[in-house]
């Protein structure tokens, strides 16, 4: 059933909250009103779901992210006596944000950048280091920057050399494709000039970056736009643990505006570069006309002027987070990009003059480009790897992952996947120009060599997998005869037995895979170096010499060579095919937003043309519900999350001020905080984090089970870990059928926690806990815990 708009109920709420937003707070008559605010996780729900009720009602907020109630639950607050029950359930609803319409899925284009964007959150957390912790988000922002230019190089490759320079200036390419026809030497039209083919196949990568700034910027006004709620760091307050309590952490507006400006013109740039240099190569050769050759070493300053510019802007300066910076860069910084599209307009006038003699002949200088730009960013890696490593020293935490370098190995993830997609569309459009023929020098070198290194990448991959295999079957049967013995009384069910044992050994294959990180991208640096020198040897090296004196290492290079080239195609069809799916089938695009739920929770620190983050959006939301309900009504909040829900709901409690949080109970399940978000981004979730959110929030519990593959135990040193962690939740509830359980009970593993009779004792303790006439009872240690958080 389609949810409800019930304007009235949903009127009587807001003039409620916007009273005590407003003005004076307006305390309802029953202290003793409670909330439920419910956040699914990743995959999205419906309200009608969460709520369990088909008549629901929008409370607040739009068609991208609100607040639902129960239809009998809209004017709660007006009757809080008929509520005394239990809370009131509500529904924040965040899906739309990252699946809601078919233009998520030209999404996928920009892999590369978020994932370069996931390496500046991953970096140690170090306490007194600031000038490293500078210099590790500056090295993260150059690879960002390279990346950028490598997939705008990426294009210049195809539409200025391929197919404008190398496929229209030779006849028998030509004469296959109609559409060059007007760009053909033999006609002799107008455009038939090298120069003039060049400036026009320019279009196609500088319309790319024109896309990539509109989507940046599109995408900026419906997330870094929306201002978190206005505080600013109270004196009891302390955020050092943490950076997700800073008032301007979620409002990224100042850096994406700064970094796009950046990238804008880099990408500009890069096509300029690509035109100009073209032109100038023929100018300076000996003999060549005087003005011309003038004309290309000025064009040359004004291009290197402009790198340095984007290089500077980059450099300068990172995120504030102490306060809402809701200011603008200078006009230099804004008018680069028009600085940029100037230069451009000004190369592809200088490369149209007419030039006789100059024909196309060859490939454009695209070996040395994409030579530069590898060696530029395994270099970027292994420095940011030192920097990485200095930062964990400072402040080792035995359960981050890979001891800290999961941030450069993401970052040497990226680049490969930058690679990759560069490689596999340059040798995907050179197939379908020219085929087997051969008539046309096809792409560069490198991009060849660079698809020889799939084939040995895929070996490892294999072996790694397998063994990960053997270890996950070796814990299964431990975990067989562990579920005989758990189980006393039951009658035998080796059917059932191996399904919870299989359940038990998968959900351990998520703590694995920094592992699998950890050997991909070393093994990818590797591979990258190797190819790299190839490509540099063969260039040195005729090809015919190579054989003569090594023909197994020259017969197994063209192998691995068209076996990687047959692979990236494929994956490059399979990518594009992926893509066009997902545009049309909303099953399709709900899987893609799940991808989008866990890599774009960040702000874009790195990348002004990653995804958004949503949580920019979300967060915020969250925080100005919570704050504006518990001062209207003077009541008490479980802000409820499941999954990826229970990391917004953290973040959410971490910008409250410390009066609201005191009227604030948090209840995570299935929540990746320690299992995740903590071993991967250990500054801002690992163990000081997680221990300074438990003693900020008024109460909090967190529920998991041994057959979830995602959520865990917060796992908080002392005696505050039992004080959070409830013991791993029963899955399957019953093993056999019992009087509670006539049918076979399921393994949940990650779902419908709220199934177990835990989760509702639990909420009710918090409650308890939270009520000001009667405390609630103490845990264990909980005194201790307590007075600690008195005497600091």
């Amino acid at each position: 059933m389609p949810t409800a708009r019930h304007g009235g109920s949903a009127r009587s709420v807001e003039r409620v909250l916007s009273e005590g937003a407003d003005g004076p707070a307006q305390k309802s008559e029953n202290p003793g009103i409670a909330l439920e605010l419910l956040v699914h996780g990743v995959g999205g729900a419906t309200p009608e779901k969460m709520l369990d009720d088909p008549r629901t009602v929008r409370v607040t907020g739009d068609d991208t992210a609100a607040v639902f109630r129960r239809a009998d639950d809209a004017e709660a607050e007006t009757s809080p006596g008929e509520h005394r029950s239990g809370p009131v359930p509500e529904a924040y609803v965040w899906s739309n944000l990252t699946s809601g319409n078919s233009a998520r899925a030209l999404w996928l284009l920009l892999l590369p950048f978020m994932v370069v964007n996931l390496a500046h959150w991953m970096r140690p957390s170090a306490r007194g280091r600031d000038r490293t912790v500078r210099l590790y988000g500056l090295l993260v922002r150059l690879a960002g920057l390279t990346l950028t230019v490598l997939l705008v190089a990426a294009a210049c490759e195809v539409a200025l050399d391929l197919t404008a320079w190398q496929c229209a200036g030779t006849r028998a390419c030509a004469e296959r494709h109609s559409w060059l026809g007007f760009l053909s030497p033999t006609e002799g039209g107008w455009w038939s000039l090298p120069g003039r083919r060049l400036a026009l196949a320019a279009l196609v990568p500088a319309a790319l970056t024109g896309l990539l700034w509109y989507l940046s910027r599109r995408t900026w006004s419906a997330y870094e736009s929306r201002q978190p709620i206005s505080r600013s760091a109270e004196p009891d307050e302390d955020t050092s643990r943490t950076a997700l309590g800073r008032p301007g952490f979620w409002y990224g507006r100042r850096l994406v505006a700064r970094l796009r400006a950046a990238h804008t013109a880099a990408g500009l740039l890069t096509v300029a570069a690509a035109v100009g240099t073209s032109a100038a190569r023929f100018d300076r050769r000996p003999g060549g006309p005087a003005l011309l050759d003038t004309l290309s070493w000025l064009l040359a300053g004004a291009l290197l002027a402009g790198a340095a510019a984007v290089v500077w802007v980059v450099c300068r300066r990172g995120r504030s987070e102490n306060h809402l910076d809701q200011e603008l860069d200078e006009h230099l910084v804004r008018r680069l990009p028009l600085a940029a599209l100037v230069l451009l307009a000004l190369s592809m006038v200088y490369a149209g003059w007419e030039r006789p003699g100059w024909v196309s002949q060859g490939r454009l200088p695209g070996d040395t480009t994409f030579g530069g730009i590898a060696l530029l960013q395994g270099l970027l890696v292994i420095v940011l790897a030192v920097v990485a490593h200095l930062l964990y020293r400072t402040h080792p935490e035995p359960r981050a992952a890979m001891h800290g370098l999961g941030g450069p190995a993401v970052a040497m993830l990226a680049c490969a996947l930058g690679g990759v997609m560069s490689g596999g569309l340059s040798q995907r459009v050179a197939d379908w120009l020219d085929g087997t023929r051969a008539s046309v020098p096809g792409p560069p070198v490198l991009l060849t060599w660079q698809s020889s290194v799939i084939p040995p990448l895929l070996v490892v991959l294999l072996l790694l997998c397998g063994l990960l295999g053997r270890r996950t079957w070796l814990l299964r049967r431990a975990e067989l005869a562990t579920v005989r013995t758990d189980r006393p009384g039951d009658p035998e069910d080796p059917t059932r037995t191996r399904r919870i044992a299989n359940t038990l050994a998968m959900a351990t294959l998520t703590d694995r895979a920094p592992l699998l990180v950890a050997v991909v991208s070393t093994t990818t640096l590797l591979l990258g170096a190797g190819a790299l020198v190839g490509a540099m040897a063969s260039d040195k090296v005729p090809s015919e010499a190579t054989e003569a004196t090594h023909p197994f290492l020259h017969g197994a290079a063209e192998t691995a060579q068209a076996l990687g080239s047959w692979l990236i195609g494929l994956g490059f069809i399979l990518f594009v095919t992926w893509g066009r799916r997902a545009y049309k089938d909303a099953s399709a695009r709900r899987t893609i937003g799940i991808l989008w739920d866990v890599g774009t929770f960040w702000p874009r620190a790195a990348h002004p043309f990653a995804p958004p983050c949503y949580a920019e959006r979300a967060v915020p939301d969250l925080t100005w519900r919570m704050a504006t309900w518990t001062d209207a009504t003077g009541g008490r909040l479980v802000i409820s999350g499941h999954s990826q829900g229970s990391v917004l709901a953290a973040a959410a409690a971490w910008q409250l001020t410390p009066a609201v949080r005191k009227r604030v109970a948090l209840l995570t399940y299935g929540s990746p905080l320690e299992r995740l978000y903590g071993r991967w981004f250990p500054a801002h979730f690992g163990p000081a984090a997680l221990s300074s959110l438990h003693h900020d929030v008024d109460c909090w519990r967190n529920l998991y089970r041994l057959t979830d593959p995602i959520g865990g135990p917060v796992r908080l040193p002392g005696d505050c870990g039992p004080e959070v962690d409830h013991d791993a939740l029963k899955d399957p509830l019953a093993y056999g059928r019992t009087d509670t359980h006539p049918l076979p009970a399921p393994i949940l593993g990650h779902s419908d926690y709220q199934a177990d009779p835990a989760f509702a004792e639990e909420r009710e303790r918090l409650l308890a806990r939270l009520r000001p006439e009667l405390p609630g009872p103490r845990r264990k240690g909980e005194a201790q815990g307590e007075s600690g958080k008195s005497s600091a």
